[in-house]
C-alpha cells in the first residue's frame, strides 16, 4: 500500500466557528457557491518526499509566493462531488471513488502529482466529518465539495512543478437551476480539441467557456452548448455539463466520449439507470443541424443536461445564428427526464435501493 493512502491527518478545527443561529439563517437560503463552512482540508506534496502534513484546519486564505508555478503556468485541477443529509440525519457521499479516480487522470494529463484515490476520499470524509452540521437537509438542497490541485513551486520555467498543495472545501449549496426548463445558446466557440485538454477537469477549460457563456447571457440563454472543434458540427457539452436527447421512441442518446468530453460520473449513472429501466440507450455522435431538424419534426422530445452541480436540468430551448429549436413545449421537464432525475435523486439522498453500492455512508 502506498505509504500516502495511511496519513495520519492533524485535526485542528477552526476554534472560532459560525454561530448556530448564524449557520442557519445562511443554510436557509444557501444559494450556490458563495459561503464556505468553517474548515478546509490542506495536504502538501514535495518531490521526493511525496504526500506529507495532512491536516483539517480553519478556512482561511493561501499566501502564495508571486511566482507559484500555478498562477504562470496553470497546472491546476478539481473535481466536485456533494454530501447529502438523508431522512434520518445520517450523511452520505455520492461514489466519491469515481470522482477519487477522475482526479488522478486529471492529475496524469496536466503532469501533476498523483493523489492516491484512497487519500482523496479520506480527506473528504474528514471534511465533512467536522463540518456535518453545515450539510443542509431540505430537497435539492446539499454540501458541495471542492477538492482541488495547485502547483505552489516557486519557480518561472516551463516544466512540471515539484510541489502541490491539494485541498478540499465546502459550500452549502441549493439548486443549480430552478425546476423550469433552461434556454442555452449554440456557440461559435470551442471548448476543446482532439489531443487537447477537454477530458481533464482542470481550470483552464472553464476560463475558456467564460466568453461563450457571456454571450449566451447577452442572448438570454442560462447556458451554452459547445460543438467540436473540427468539423463543428458535432454536438459535444456544454459549460460544465454533459447532455442528453430523448426520442419519440422513448431512446436515449448522448455523445461518445472522444478525449474531448468530460467523464461526467452523473452521466455515468444516469446511462446505468437508463438501461436498468429497459431504455435503449446509445453514446454516439449527434449533429445540431440534426437536432434543429429533429425538434421540428417532433422527433427529439426531451433534451436535458446533467452533472454535480444542476443532478439533471431540461433543457426547452436551443438559441443560435440559426435560430431557435424549442424541445417539447419548451418549459417543462420530460416524463423521462423526470424518472431518471428522481431515480438518481433517491439513491443519492437514500430513499431509493443502491444496488451498485455508490453511496457511502460518512456519519
Amino acid at each position: 500500500m502506498d505509504s500516502a493512502t495511511s496519513l495520519p491527518f492533524t485535526l485542528s478545527p477552526n476554534a472560532s466557528p459560525v454561530s448556530a443561529q448564524r449557520r442557519a439563517e445562511i443554510l436557509a437560503n444557501p444559494g450556490f457557491g458563495r459561503v464556505f463552512t468553517d474548515n478546509m482540508v490542506v495536504i502538501r506534496y514535495e518531490e521526493g518526499k511525496g504526500w506529507h502534513d495532512a491536516r483539517v484546519q480553519p478556512y482561511a486564505s493561501l499566501t502564495l509566493d508571486p511566482a507559484a508555478a500555478v498562477l504562470h503556468y496553470a497546472q491546476e485541477i478539481f473535481e466536485g462531488m456533494k454530501a447529502y443529509r438523508t431522512a434520518e440525519g445520517g450523511i452520505t457521499l455520492f461514489r466519491p471513488y469515481a470522482n477519487a479516480a477522475r482526479f488522478r487522470k486529471s492529475a496524469e494529463r496536466m503532469a501533476m502529482a498523483q493523489v492516491p484515490e484512497e487519500l482523496f476520499v479520506e480527506a473528504v470524509r474528514q471534511l465533512v466529518r467536522v463540518d456535518h452540521a453545515w450539510v443542509p437537509g431540505n430537497p435539492d438542497e446539499s454540501l458541495y465539495i471542492r477538492p482541488f490541485m495547485i502547483a505552489s513551486e516557486t519557480f518561472l520555467g516551463v516544466r512540471p512543478a515539484g510541489e502541490y498543495l491539494f485541498m478540499v472545501i465546502a459550500s452549502p449549496v441549493g439548486a443549480y437551476f430552478g425546476a423550469e426548463a433552461v434556454s442555452v445558446w449554440v456557440s461559435d466557440f470551442c471548448r476543446a480539441a482532439p489531443g487537447g485538454t477537454g477530458e481533464a477537469k482542470c481550470g483552464g477549460n472553464y476560463a475558456a467557456s467564460l466568453m461563450a457563456q457571456q454571450e449566451a447571457k447577452t442572448h438570454g440563454c442560462a447556458q451554452v452548448l459547445f460543438l467540436d472543434a473540427v468539423e463543428r458540427r458535432w454536438i459535444e457539452e456544454m459549460g460544465g455539463m454533459n447532455v442528453f436527447f430523448v426520442f419519440d421512441d422513448g431512446s436515449v442518446s448522448t455523445p461518445a466520449l472522444t478525449g474531448t468530453i468530460l467523464r461526467g460520473i452523473t452521466r455515468d449513472s444516469l446511462l446505468t439507470l437508463a438501461r436498468e429501466m429497459g431504455l435503449t440507450v446509445r453514446e454516439e455522435r449527434y449533429g445540431i443541424d440534426q437536432l434543429y431538424a429533429d425538434a421540428a419534426s417532433g422527433r427529439l422530445k426531451e433534451v436535458f443536461a446533467c452533472g454535480t452541480a444542476a443532478v439533471v436540468s431540461p433543457i426547452g430551448r436551443f438559441c443560435g445564428r440559426n435560430g431557435d429549436a424549442v424541445i417539447g413545449d419548451g418549459a417543462g421537464i420530460g416524463p423521462v427526464t423526470e424518472k431518471l432525475r428522481n431515480a438518481l435523486i433517491g439513491i443519492q439522498r437514500g430513499t431509493a435501493a443502491d444496488p451498485h453500492g455508490w453511496v457511502e455512508k460518512v456519519i
